[in-house]
């Protein structure tokens, strides 16, 4: 399939020799923001997704990226296996606590790279990453990174590598599992007591997990929590509307703005990885709606991206976009595209007849 190397340019913008920088001011990089280790993370999983889509130059755009963040990866990582976070544009260290999230997504970019890479050369540099930051999985105490971990969990095991690590994705998934049935009730079917940010993170961890334990209640779990965000997140029109960040959503209450790119993302994830185990053609509709979101199929009714040079607003606010461009965004886009262009085949493998009606 053939893409054009300006999918990529604003993604290269925002890279420079150290890493991909975290904020923008309209399209222009905010330097003086520096770099965080989840962005670069993210930025290896989108780079790995295009790999499989690209055509010979872009895929030489691409690795010369992957090497950047690899990169990144290997130096931030401490001796203990965990990852400092933020790092300041003059490459120092900012004070922080160690994060769970940072660390659940280096696990799942260093696992992905490992199984999709092909060059010796590069995967040992994932492989050095994993082999440290597995000996911190046992220690992780908060869902989103434990959803992370037992996504790179599953997929080492699936890929054969070693079997010792069952055990300790069974034990994230029980985590996972014990923390849905201590919240969930009539109308209420989630892991705790607010919805707040990345929250479609947590079925797709299940639902990774599922192929390799292969337990039916995993995928009860995983099938009924992420129909309740897809309700949550469907706006009156059909249309994908991600929990606002202002506020979030209870039992009570629920915000509509800001809205942001990343919810959108891994409710396409999720999604997209229903559709992949169940064939339920519903979910693959929804994966196709989140990537609509990015084209104006929204509560604004406005195009969040460029689709030209790949870049994407930082969120949808009740006045419209937010007009900055940061890491985060347009790595939620790219991997978006990916997942849906990808799902297209997936269905065309399917049914021959499928991509008449996309």
């Amino acid at each position: 399939m053939q893409t054009s190397v300006n999918r990529f340019k604003h993604i290269l913008r925002l890279t420079d020799d150290t890493g991909i920088v975290e904020h923008a001011l309209g399209r222009i990089p905010r330097r003086k923001e520096g770099y965080s280790t989840d962005d670069q993370a993210r930025a290896l999983w989108a780079c790995l997704e295009w790999l499989d889509l690209a055509g010979e130059e872009e895929a030489g755009k691409l690795n010369d990226l992957i090497d950047t963040y690899l990169a990144f990866l290997l130096w931030v990582q401490k001796d203990n296996g965990h990852f400092h976070n933020n790092i300041a544009y003059d490459r120092t260290q900012e004070k922080e606590a160690p994060s769970d999230d940072c660390l659940g997504r280096c696990l799942w970019a260093a696992a992905l790279a490992l199984v999709r890479l092909r060059e010796p050369e590069r995967r040992v540099a994932a492989e050095t990453v994993l082999e440290k930051a597995l000996t911190q999985v046992s220690a992780m105490r908060f869902l989103r990174g434990q959803a992370y971990a037992m996504s790179a969990l599953s997929l080492l095991i699936a890929h054969r590598y070693p079997r010792h690590l069952m055990n300790e994705l069974e034990m994230l998934t029980q985590r996972l599992v014990d923390a849905y049935r201590s919240q969930a009730a009539a109308g209420w079917n989630w892991f705790e007591p607010v919805v707040s940010y990345s929250n479609a993170i947590l079925p797709w961890g299940l639902l990774n997990a599922y192929e390799v334990v292969r337990d039916n209640r995993i995928l009860n779990v995983a099938t009924e929590s992420l129909d309740f965000l897809i309700r949550l997140s469907t706006n009156e029109k059909g249309q994908i509307r991600p929990v606002g960040n202002k506020g979030w959503c209870s039992r009570e209450s629920r915000a509509l703005w800001d809205q942001q790119p990343i919810d959108v993302m891994k409710l396409c994830l999720a999604a997209a990885k229903a559709f992949q185990i169940t064939g339920t053609t519903r979910y693959a509709e929804i994966a196709a709606k989140c990537r609509d979101w990015f084209y104006g199929e929204n509560d604004a009714g406005v195009s969040m991206v460029n689709a030209a040079e790949g870049s994407c607003y930082d969120g949808l606010t009740d006045t419209g976009p937010n007009l900055n461009q940061g890491a985060e965004a347009v790595i939620s886009y790219l991997i978006t595209e990916a997942l849906y262009l990808k799902q297209i085949n997936q269905k065309r493998e399917v049914d021959p007849y499928a991509a008449c009606t996309t």
